[in-house]
């Protein structure tokens, strides 16, 4: 007979903040229980570290792992046959270098590093297991993806239909509610280390363009960097530029019908896994 200790297990508790970045991004998914916290603590344990500017993956190779990006920040980008780049997006802690990658017979696409990172290598068997055994975990990846093809979305948006202010704004909100979800900010403040290059590659500007938008929100108290910290001075005056509404990154609290069903499904397992009188 499975013990009540166990059962209670179970079900989703409040915990204190967890040290992985990916759990920490999952819990605004799904209730996660203190036995999924602590194996998705189980597949990043493993690590390997790679210096800036360098390809974790590289367009062409076949993938045979999983990554979860740890510490740092990388890109997801595409090399144009006249010799510029297109940054699809950029990848901080808790971001996996693509769920479905074992899809593919090979990258379609390069995920670079642009500062020193740490990643946990997560093998294929790792990731498939998940979507057996774990249903809270399985849900909260399938939502992770939601939210990446979301962001797609608005970028397609912004490229198409935003000016270079209301890009670089709209850029500049969202890297900051995606690193407030993992709890990498302190106010409106987080760790910026592109370059304008950088962020004229993903958003369609050159250089000296994306330089003139920065100056002028400086100079407007729209923002404020120093060290590479960006301080968003005036987040709200930056999202009436952009037209930003960050609901398309689905961070709020799961939904009560959602959380009902992984109590009524893990209740099920339990029933099935209890022994029987004959």
């Amino acid at each position: 007979m499975v013990r009540a200790a166990e059962h209670r297990d179970q079900k989703p508790t409040t915990h204190p903040p967890s040290d992985n970045p990916l759990t920490r991004k999952l819990l605004h998914f799904a209730p996660l229980s203190n036995s999924d916290r602590q194996h998705l603590d189980h597949l990043a344990a493993r690590e390997e570290r790679f210096p800036a500017n360098v390809d974790i993956i590289g367009e062409g190779m076949v993938p045979r792992s999983v990554f979860l990006l740890k510490e740092g920040m990388a890109m997801r980008y595409r090399n144009m046959p006249d010799g510029g780049r297109q940054i699809m997006t950029f990848l901080i802690p808790g971001d996996l270098c693509d769920m479905h990658v074992f899809l593919l017979k090979e990258m379609d696409h390069s995920i670079g590093t642009i500062t020193p990172v740490r990643v946990a290598p997560i093998p294929r068997e790792g990731i498939m297991g998940l979507f057996g055994s774990r249903p809270r975990i399985s849900a909260a990846l399938w939502w992770s993806s939601l939210q990446e093809e979301a962001m797609l979305r608005e970028r397609i948006v912004s490229l198409g239909r935003r000016d270079a202010r209301g890009r670089v704004a709209y850029l500049l909100c969202e890297l900051m509610w995606r690193h407030a979800a993992v709890g990498l900010t302190d106010g409106n403040v987080f760790r910026l280390p592109l370059t304008q290059t950088e962020l004229g590659d993903t958003l369609g500007l050159t250089p000296v363009h994306v330089n003139r938008v920065l100056k002028e929100f400086r100079q407007r108290d729209l923002i404020s960097m120093e060290h590479r910290m960006m301080n968003l001075l005036d987040i709200e005056g930056l999202k009436v530029l952009a037209g930003f509404n960050k609901d398309y990154l689905h961070l709020s609290s799961t939904p009560t019908e959602v959380t009902r069903y992984f109590d009524v499904l893990e209740e099920g397992q339990r029933s099935d896994a209890r022994p029987t009188n004959e």
